[in-house]
This record gives structure tokens, C-alpha cells and sequence, in this order.
């Protein structure tokens, strides 16, 4: 008995090649796109071993978790590492990175999160981009969450190392993701005697064997399902045209910013500034006295099909996270969410009122 999900056919160079090259056109790159065949922890492990070594000084801005482990990577390479530390309610700015830069000169990778779903905000990376540039350091940025849900400019930025995943805004599985590489990368990879080599995080076997080879044959068996269903992700954003896809996240995090501002009870966005805010998730701070796990906990007994999350590690008793990217940025997942917490918070005592939280996502998101 035959089965679509099982019995297929390999997949070829030549569809592997034009997945990458869509995947380019999302990214509007002319920069080579790697595609990896694993969760975007993967090449992000991959461009911090083969960018940074001893002798490097690298610049971690730290805005959420996935800064701190590119610093304990950067670390373990042997780099000296400045951490440059905001606290999670807020962004980075290009005038914090262009004092750090100024302070010590002798920094030649910066390694940034565009978006951090696990805090909910976001950093303005073309402007540090600028910074970056003008200091001639090599740039990475992870842009996992970010993807599809804001604008991502690798090329107008100066990133040299943009890694994507698909299991955000892009709505698709977490075990594919993809690399730009610029030719100063390249450059630095191969200049680098401690870059991964003959390694499942190696880039540059990526570039002897599949690049340099004018993409001819691959290096091994590519992930089928995960490759197909990238495809099927890049082939819906095309449909709908990204910059609706982004305006649709857009509109996400400013209905559940507004709309659980409106709830009351108590809760409070945790990003501040609604500038700073990640369009690809929305953050907010649990009520003192309310232990945010618990409330999820209760919100997802009374609905599990909502996309809440509480905060991980120390953020677990404090904040609640909205997933609302890929097929939860609508409005009726917002709506939902807000109606699940509003009345877990009613069962904890809390006076709220989903009717002008309603209100309040309608007037922000209206006419959908």
C-alpha cells in the first residue's frame, strides 16, 4: 500500500537548487543560500564555529535567551565576547552597538536575534546594520522568528550571515532551515583552521561540494518531507504575497497588544514600548501574585487550541507568551487566546472584561 507521506521519490539536485533559490527571493539576497537540514539551532551553531575563533573579539547583544547561548558558543570558539546586555522588555539600539563598537575596536563579529519570540521583542537591524558595516565586523543575525512576519533585508542590511527557519511566521516544521552567506563569510570560514570541516555543522562542505560544484549533486540525502514542505511554505507566502503576510502578523501583535491591555486583570504587555515589540509573538506580564505557568496551564485546560505558552526557565512564573505566527495570525486566534486567559484570570479572582477586549482588537484589527 502506497502512502504520500512515505513513498516518494528523491528528491533532486535540481528541485533542492530551486527551493534554495526561492528561499533567496524571500530573503531578496543575491548571496549563496544554504539550506540545512536540521531545526535553525543547527546553522546558527555553524556560522558562530566558523566565524569566530581565538584571537576574535565578538559582540553578543544579548536581548533574550538565544543571545546567551551565541555568547556560551562564542566562548567555547575561544573568542573574547562583549556582551552587550538590554534588558528583556526592550530593544537594542544602533547607538548602544555604535558605543560598544567604539569602545573596542577590536571586535570583528557581531552576532544579533532580529526577533525574539521568547521575550517578544525586536531589534532594529538595519540601523545596526549601518554600525556594523562602518565598523567592518562580520554580522550575523538570527532571523528565525522574523522571517515572514517584519521586513528581512540581509543584502540592504549588511548581514553576512542571515539563518532562517521555517517553523515561525513562515508556518512550516522546525527541522529545515537556511543560511545567506556573503563572500566576506566565505572568506572568514575559510581563513579559519578551527571552522567545522567534514562536520554536519560545516558551511564550507556546503560550499565545496554542493556550491563550487554548480549545484550538481548533493552532498547526501536531503530531509524529503522537510524540504517539501519549505517548498509548500515559500509556494503560500508567493501566493499571498509577503508583504500581506507581514502586515497579517503586524496586525496580530497590535490586536493582542491592545486587546489584552483591555482585558484587565491585571495584565500588562511585558515588551514596554509597542516599537519594540516582535510582530511574531506578544509577550505580557502575568499578574502580580499569579504564577503565569499555572494561568496557561488553566487557559489551555478550558481551550487547548489556543497559542499560549508561558515564559521559559526564570520568565516561566512571569510572563505569557501569544504565539500568534503563521497559521495563528488571525484574528480569531487572538480573540481566543484573549477569552482562554481572561477566563483563567476570572477563576483566579481577577476582574476582567473580554468584551472590550473584543472591542479593542476590533478597532485595531478591523475588517478581517
Amino acid at each position: 500500500m502506497t502512502h504520500p507521506f512515505l513513498d516518494l521519490a528523491p528528491l533532486t539536485a535540481s528541485r533542492f537548487a530551486e527551493i534554495e533559490r526561492r528561499v533567496a527571493g524571500l530573503l531578496d539576497t543575491e548571496q549563496d543560500v544554504v539550506i540545512m537540514q536540521g531545526e535553525a539551532l543547527l546553522p546558527l551553531e555553524g556560522c558562530i564555529r566558523g566565524g569566530a575563533r581565538p584571537g576574535s573579539t565578538a559582540l553578543n547583544v544579548v536581548t533574550g535567551p538565544y543571545g546567551q547561548t551565541f555568547g556560551n558558543w562564542l566562548r567555547d570558539c575561544g573568542a573574547e565576547v562583549v556582551d552587550l546586555a538590554v534588558p528583556f522588555h526592550s530593544a537594542v539600539t544602533a547607538e548602544q552597538v555604535e558605543r560598544a563598537l567604539a569602545e573596542h575596536p577590536e571586535i570583528d563579529f557581531v552576532s544579533l536575534v532580529h526577533a525574539e519570540a521568547a521575550t517578544g521583542n525586536t531589534n532594529p537591524v538595519a540601523e545596526i546594520g549601518e554600525a556594523v558595516r562602518a565598523h567592518g565586523a562580520l554580522f550575523m543575525l538570527d532571523a528565525v522568528a522574523s522571517a515572514g512576519a517584519e521586513p528581512l533585508l540581509p543584502d540592504a542590511w549588511g548581514v553576512d550571515l542571515c539563518v532562517i527557519g521555517a517553523q515561525k511566521a513562515m508556518g512550516g516544521p522546525a527541522g529545515v532551515s537556511a543560511v545567506s552567506v556573503s563572500a566576506r563569510a566565505w572568506e572568514r570560514m575559510a581563513a579559519n583552521p578551527r571552522a567545522p570541516r567534514q562536520s554536519y555543522l560545516s558551511l564550507l562542505d556546503w560550499k565545496a561540494r554542493w556550491i563550487d560544484g554548480g549545484r550538481a549533486a548533493l552532498p547526501h540525502a536531503p530531509a524529503q518531507l522537510e524540504m517539501l514542505a519549505l517548498e509548500a511554505c515559500l509556494e503560500r507566502i508567493e501566493a499571498d504575497g509577503l508583504e500581506n503576510v507581514i502586515a497579517r502578523h503586524a496586525s496580530a501583535a497590535a490586536a493582542t497588544r491592545a486587546g489584552a491591555t483591555a482585558l484587565g486583570g491585571g495584565l500588562e504587555p511585558y515588551v514596554h514600548e509597542a516599537r519594540d515589540a516582535a510582530p511574531v509573538a506578544t509577550t505580557l506580564r502575568a499578574p502580580a501574585g499569579v504564577d503565569a505557568s499555572a494561568l496557561v496551564a488553566r487557559a489551555l485546560a478550558a481551550d487547548p487550541s489556543v497559542p499560549l505558552i508561558a515564559g521559559g526557565g526564570a520568565l516561566a512564573k512571569e510572563m505569557i507568551r501569544v504565539n500568534h505566527y503563521g497559521a495563528e495570525a488571525t484574528r480569531d486566534a487572538v480573540v481566543s487566546s484573549l477569552a482562554a486567559l481572561g477566563a483563567a484570570l476570572a477563576d483566579a479572582g481577577r476582574e476582567t472584561d473580554l468584551d472590550a477586549a473584543r472591542e479593542a482588537v476590533k478597532e485595531t484589527w478591523p475588517g478581517e
